[in-house]
């Protein structure tokens, strides 16, 4: 069974691909924001993605360009907004397709079984460093040959800091990647997820501190 990721914050909109979606075959996932979608798409690895521009939190446009750095993941934006401009500006920002409010249910499955097929298959590769293994596709995480059950907050985090392994990544990077850009002052969020990060992890000294300015996962040798 196929899975898809709807992430709009209106739930009549949800209820209504729901009831579109569900009978066509796919499991359904949900999400009212733009950074419980970036979470939930770590966590649920959904084979499509239906994106609304218009989200509370962050705009759609920023939701893409995250998506992007770290997911293939086919997207097909489901909005109101109907200017050429903003559809030049989604297709360029990553999306796959882009639909208008209201929408016809039969056209909704075609552009999703299209996108579908065009997607080409992640090619992501498998971090080490000493006993850490990330599969960056798979989404897993092995210390010493055991695995690691980690959050959806927890694992953007290490991927974030794989993604930049060797170098110092910032406190504002963090917490923009992970948590979105209204919580770059909130360097609290960091400490709390480090220190349970390192804690799962069982290796403390991969995860360096660079004191007053961010944290580096040691790559491998």
């Amino acid at each position: 069974m196929k899975s898809v990721l709807i992430i709009d914050d209106e739930p009549p909109i949800r209820k209504l691909l729901r009831l579109t979606l569900e009978p066509a075959g796919y499991r359904i996932h949900e999400a009212e924001t733009g950074q419980l979608g970036l979470q939930e798409t770590a966590a649920k690895r959904p084979d499509v993605i239906v994106l609304d521009m218009g989200l509370p939190d962050m705009d759609g446009l920023t939701v893409l360009k995250r998506l992007r750095e770290w997911s293939p993941t086919p997207v097909l934006v489901l909005t109101v907004r109907n200017q050429e401009s903003d559809k030049v500006a989604a297709l360029d920002g990553g999306a796959d397709d882009y639909l208008t409010k209201p929408f016809g249910t039969a056209e909704l499955l075609a552009r999703l079984r299209a996108i579908q097929r065009r997607a080409p298959e992640a090619q992501e590769p498998v971090f080490t460093s000493g006993d850490l293994v990330v599969d960056l596709a798979a989404r897993t995480v092995r210390v010493k040959d055991k695995d690691v059950h980690l959050t959806a907050t927890e694992y953007a985090l290490l991927h974030e800091l794989v993604r930049h392994a060797g170098k110092v990544v910032t406190h504002k990077q963090l917490l923009r990647a992970v948590w979105g850009a209204n919580a770059e002052e909130q360097s609290q969020y960091l400490r709390v997820y480090i220190t349970h990060l390192r804690k799962k992890l069982g290796i403390d000294k991969l995860i360096k501190t660079e004191a007053g300015i961010g944290y580096r996962l040691l790559a491998a040798d």
